[in-house]
């Protein structure tokens, strides 16, 4: 099996600096302008949500680097829960249109945290060849 590979990015956030974000009274709406209902809903059924987000954040990023372009919007890009698989990237709006229009046929992420810092990397690919 070939695949058609399109674009890598990756990312990493200290997962206090999420938390802080999100607690700034100048940057309050920082959660509901970055992340979607179903990303909110999951991240806040956890006990310590900050890791959640903080994971969801760098894979936001790294999605954006593996399209090959600066930020679209936040909520473009929605990292979801894969259950007993690997998250899923589901796009909408300008992002799945670039996406498109690039013969990205699906885009893989993966996403880590320690106490510390979460990570992702994204990978980007077409239609199998």
């Amino acid at each position: 099996m070939n695949i058609d590979l399109v674009g890598v990015g990756t990312d990493i956030i200290e997962i206090a600096r999420v938390q802080k974000a999100a607690a700034n009274k100048q940057n309050s709406r920082f959660i509901n302008r970055v992340f979607t209902e179903n990303e909110i809903s999951f991240c806040t059924a956890r006990r310590n949500p900050w890791p959640s987000f903080a994971a969801r954040f760098s894979a936001k990023e790294a999605v954006f680097k593996a399209l090959g372009t600066g930020l679209t919007n936040w909520q473009e890009v929605e990292i979801l829960n894969g259950g007993d698989k690997p998250p899923v990237v589901v796009l909408s709006g300008t992002a799945e249109q670039i996406a498109r229009s690039l013969g990205i046929g699906k885009i893989l992420v993966s996403v880590s945290h320690d106490k510390e810092r979460a990570v992702a990397f994204a990978v980007a690919v077409g239609k199998e060849i």
